[in-house]
């Protein structure tokens, strides 16, 4: 049983890990987009350019709430950052 816990968790860790790399590279792709610089979009949404950094990279698990201030940076859907 100790083991299939632990098994279970590496599984989560892994699937984390991929939800905020694929995040990251889509914040990424419509920054590029938009030819935004990660300083420019910072100032757009209200985020310290080393964060926007960190996300991009997957270094942070970005909140529900931060998502919604990226989506309105780039001014489209919540649901679009997910596509």
């Amino acid at each position: 049983m100790y083991v299939d816990l632990l098994y279970a968790k590496h599984n989560l860790c892994i699937m984390k890990n991929e939800i905020l790399l694929r995040f990251g590279a889509r914040i990424k792709e419509l920054r590029l987009s938009k030819g935004w610089s990660q300083e420019e979009l910072a100032f757009r949404s209200g985020f310290h350019r080393t964060y926007i950094g960190m996300v991009e990279r997957a270094e942070r698990n970005i909140s529900l709430k931060n998502i919604g201030r990226l989506a309105k940076s780039f001014e489209i859907q919540i649901k679009e950052l997910f596509q």
